[in-house]
């Protein structure tokens, strides 16, 4: 396997990366690996700890170098912190090294799935959906900037949208000549 046969989930909190990517790693006999968890298990400790006590800075730097050392990985299926596009040097690693699908959902949808996780710091707010709604405006622009595929999460079952994904994936792949799976500069939407 080579780079290019690296799947990476990009999205807002919830969308479900995790378990698209389990899915995804399963069907393509790939190894998983979630950022968020690898970064825990590294530090031994949760998220909403490295936070309070480094701040956001200190966990994006973290971010940033567990980042770089899984993309560096070939065939491997990863699914990325929320917030790790907020890195131009993770934005480069990932397109440059896998195709990258963009599960997006809307932000009240996300709230839906969210609300009661208290494993999310960011959401630890007065009005977490406002704070989704912030968080969408301003990443998505980001997340679609290094998308390959984008996954509207909120209208089909996870069952559904892994059967659509695997057959975008396997379209993408051969009909990339030279292996790579970027055929268009434009993301290709999936719903």
């Amino acid at each position: 396997m080579s780079k290019r046969d690296n799947l990476y989930l990009v999205g807002l909190m919830g969308a479900g990366k995790t378990t698209v990517g389990r899915l995804l790693a399963k069907h393509y006999g790939c190894d998983f690996h979630d950022s968020d968890h690898e970064i825990e298990a590294r530090c031994g400790v949760k998220i909403p700890v490295i936070f309070e006590i480094e701040g956001e800075a200190g966990f994006r730097r973290r971010e940033e170098a567990a980042i770089a050392e899984l993309t560096a990985l070939s065939g491997i299926v990863l699914a990325t912190g929320g917030g790790a596009v907020l890195s131009p040097a993770n934005r480069q690693a990932l397109h440059d090294n896998g195709l990258v699908i963009y599960l997006r959902g809307t932000p009240e949808h996300l709230y839906e799935r969210t609300r009661h996780d208290r494993n999310r710091p960011l959401l630890q707010t007065a009005n977490p959906l406002e704070k989704l709604r912030e968080l969408y405006r301003q990443r998505d622009p980001l997340y679609r900037e290094i998308a390959d595929v984008v996954v509207d999460t909120g209208r089909q079952s996870v069952a559904g949208m892994s059967r659509a994904l695997f057959d975008k994936i396997d379209r993408l792949r051969a009909s990339a000549g030279d292996g790579n799976p970027r055929t268009t500069a434009d993301p290709t939407p999936l719903s």
